[in-house]
């Protein structure tokens, strides 16, 4: 995309957030030759931090072909944040709600009108204890088949170290290091003829996972869990310990009754 289309209010918050991303990470980026010079595209990248959005950003940004990200939609009715997000044509997800499809929808009128969206696969910030991708929802995938778009895996590293997930103080220094790899676009061409069902969904979604998860242990130079965290799964393996702790304390206190 040439940078004349990038837009008043992407340039007025790059102005604005470049200067302290330059200064608190240095940056390690690679793979910029597999953002697409033209035509609609998806990234899919993956979350550890509060910040990586805007150190993402950063990287993509520089590239030319600016990112839409789909946001709460709660942050489009905060004044200069609603107006910076409604002006860099940032995509509300209403969830839990009727409006829930219509981020997928706008997603794909984006792609199709030859713009960049950018997915976080994951939902939110990993909680895979060692920070690895967890298991992801399949809208990246959704778009990507609706529209047989290219999609860009792309790995970071790095934003984690200077605000870790879910923590609320930056660690400074040292100075941290933003790594960003993005690799060549994701082979989805296999379900193409499919019907999108839940399961196809299911498998696209997984392959394109896989190729960000690789592009991360290139980054991190080692390796990934064979199976990735499910925090659903861990919310039903925790629901089962604490039911089995609360019968086994019944017993105890039923036994001493007697």
């Amino acid at each position: 995309m040439p940078r004349r289309r990038i837009g008043f209010w992407y340039r007025f918050a790059a102005v604005l957030c470049k200067p302290p991303l330059v200064v608190l990470i240095k940056r390690d980026w690679r793979g910029m030759e597999h953002i697409p010079a033209d035509g609609g595209f998806i990234t899919a990248v993956n979350h550890n931090s509060h910040i990586d959005p805007f150190a993402y950003a950063h990287f993509q940004y520089n590239t030319g072909r600016v990112p839409r990200f789909l946001a709460k939609s709660g942050l489009f009715k905060k004044g200069f944040v609603g107006a910076a997000m409604r002006g860099t044509g940032q995509i509300p997800v209403y969830r839990e709600t009727t409006d829930a499809l219509s981020a997928f929808r706008a997603a794909i009128a984006a792609v199709e009108r030859g713009e960049c969206v950018a997915f976080y696969p994951e939902g939110t910030i990993t909680r895979d204890p060692d920070q690895w991708p967890m298991t992801a929802k399949t809208g990246a995938a959704r778009v990507a088949l609706q529209t047989k778009c290219p999609v860009i895996p792309v790995a970071q590293w790095g934003a984690n170290e200077l605000l870790p997930p879910y923590a609320k103080k930056l660690n400074l220094l040292p100075r941290k290091t933003h790594h960003v790899l993005a690799g060549p676009p994701v082979d989805l061409t296999r379900f193409y003829d499919e019907e999108m069902t839940p399961e196809i969904l299911k498998q696209a979604t997984e392959v394109i996972m896989a190729a960000v998860t690789r592009l991360l242990e290139d980054i991190r130079g080692e390796r990934a869990p064979e199976t990735p965290y499910d925090p659903r799964r861990e919310r039903v393996e925790q629901r089962r310990k604490s039911r089995a702790q609360s019968e086994s304390k019944a017993v105890q206190e039923e036994g001493q009754g007697t």
